[in-house]
């Protein structure tokens, strides 16, 4: 047996000899081919011998186990020697010391075969090990890395995710630490821009680049093609818009600006401004400020109406209140599954808060009409508490809200537009908002079959330009208009009943 304890590693090729193993060990450095099992199949078959990569512990790491010299093991290891040779039974063996990731860590790459080892076997077990350590160490860094990148990722998301639920502080004190000053301010605008879900990680890597890390790019966790990019600073959405026009396949939505608390508000409306990028010639929308209904209500009553419908929420204690009011926000904007995956819990979890929600208020989610108040009240909820100085009218009921005249003809004015058309769009869609969505439900009242229900409920959709069959604000407003014209029925709500007056009638003035 014969060791070497000088650590130098003899890596000079001799002069003359064929080039070949060379090139084809360096070929296994290329991103495609790299790979320490794939190293030490090739080393056995060039050398025609059986070779085993060991770590400190004497575990394979790659190649086939064999019997070695615990002891000789060690030596190389602790670096004792760097390299040995012995032979026996027909063998010829040979060990090298080689650096694994992590400091001090060390392991062993035997080779045993029946032909003694000439010089060329010597040089490229010997560069063997030297590419085997540069692998390894690449590999170490490469998954350092990517853990640093997901841990960021994971990061970004739950930012967003306390911002969704409008704990604004924590947001700030956790981007604190990475991004300092990301979210020192009252506004924002949300983005989400989509491409092929094959293609999603490097468009958020492109959106990265494009921001400067001067906002918040989160991979969306409901949808596999969306890219949510919370914005600050507006100028960057110019950045964004020209990533969408470097990029065929790329869309993009935009939100108006709003209060950090009202981040789930400016998502829905920037995935609503993408389902209208899809049919733009540049690929971006930004969410149209159109006329919204309860820009036309009372203030004072609107915050009168909302006081009182939300108050059996007030005994409980802040933070679920909080926490009840977002999610079911955000429930009523979309689906439980996707409103699970934005908030980071389980669909049962949505559900169940939103359970919570309706016994509370005494409401049954189920009907459309509920759900656009409820909507209605939970949105202007988010700016009672950021308006201080919100007075305190006296109690008011949803008649009351919606009985204001410029409502009443913003209300006629949209549906009108559907007796344009030569069928009773107007007739088909109040019947399926009575029917709760229900498109069979709504058949069976009109008399007709289900697929006209949804064909007639797609055409007014564009006529509307409000997304129908998605829930939403879009689908809420159109709710809130068949309300004001009483076209349809008021909801019962808690705290809406009008007090019989003494002669025993109700009032008319005031409807449930």
């Amino acid at each position: 047996m014969a060791g070497r304890d000088d650590g130098n590693r003899h890596t000079e090729v001799t002069g003359g000899a064929d080039p070949t193993w060379a090139q084809e060990l360096l070929e296994h450095l290329r991103p495609a081919r790299s790979g320490v099992r794939r190293i030490a199949g090739w080393l056995s078959t060039t050398l025609d011998a059986t070779v085993s990569l060991l770590d400190a512990s004497g575990t394979p790491l790659a190649g086939a186990p064999m019997p070695l010299d615990q002891d000789l093991v060690a030596d190389l290891v602790c670096g004792r020697l760097a390299s040995a040779a012995c032979e026996g039974d027909g063998r010829h063996l040979r060990l090298v010391r080689v650096e694994l990731p992590g400091p001090g860590t060390a392991g062993v790459l035997a080779v045993s075969r029946t032909a003694p080892f000439d010089r060329r076997a010597a040089d490229i077990l010997t560069h063997t090990a030297t590419v085997l350590e540069l692998l390894l160490r690449a590999q170490q860094t490469a998954a350092t890395g990517d853990r640093l990148a997901r841990a960021t990722s994971d990061l970004r998301l739950a930012i967003l995710q306390l911002l969704m639920v409008e704990d604004i502080v924590a947001a700030r004190r956790v981007a604190a630490g990475l991004w300092p000053g990301l979210l020192d301010t009252e506004t924002a605008c949300v983005y989400v821009v989509e491409s092929a879900p094959g293609e999603r990680d490097r468009l958020a890597e492109d959106c990265l680049a494009a921001t400067h890390d001067e906002a918040l790019v989160v991979r969306c966790p409901a949808m596999d093609g969306h890219v949510i990019v919370v914005v600050p600073d507006d100028a960057v959405g110019a950045a964004l818009r020209a990533l969408c026009h470097r990029h065929s396949r790329v869309f993009l939505g935009g939100s108006a600006r709003q209060n950090l608390a009202r981040t789930a508000t400016a998502y829905g409306q920037a995935v609503s401004a993408l389902a209208v990028a899809h049919f733009r010639p540049d690929k971006t929308a930004v969410y149209a400020e159109r006329t919204h209904p309860e820009r036309l209500m009372d203030p004072e009553v609107l915050h009168s109406w909302t006081t009182r419908l939300l108050r059996p929420l007030d005994t409980l204690p802040h933070h679920t209140r909080a926490e009840l009011l977002a999610t079911t926000r955000l429930g009523l904007e979309f689906t439980a599954v996707s409103a699970a995956k934005v908030l980071g819990v389980s669909r049962n979890t949505v559900r169940a808060r939103m359970d919570r929600v309706e016994t509370l208020l005494g409401t049954d989610f189920s009907d459309l009409r509920v759900r656009a108040t409820v909507h209605l009240a939970l949105n202007t909820q988010v700016g009672i508490a950021e308006d201080r100085t919100a007075g305190t009218a006296a109690p008011a009921r949803l008649g009351e809200l919606l009985t204001g005249p410029a409502l009443r003809t913003w209300a006629q004015d949209l549906l009108s537009r559907l007796d344009t058309d030569g069928r009773d769009l107007r007739g088909t869609l109040r019947a399926w908002i009575a029917a709760g969505g229900n498109s069979e439900r709504a058949a069976q009242l009109l008399g007709v079959h289900a697929q006209t229900v949804r064909e007639h409920v797609r055409s007014a959709e564009p006529v509307l330009e409000r997304q129908l069959l998605a829930s939403g604000s879009d689908l809420y407003e159109v709710v809130l208009a068949h309300l004001a014209t009483r076209e349809l029925d008021h909801p019962d709500l808690h705290g809406d009943h009008q007090p019989v007056p003494e002669s025993g009638h109700p009032d008319s003035s005031v409807h449930r």
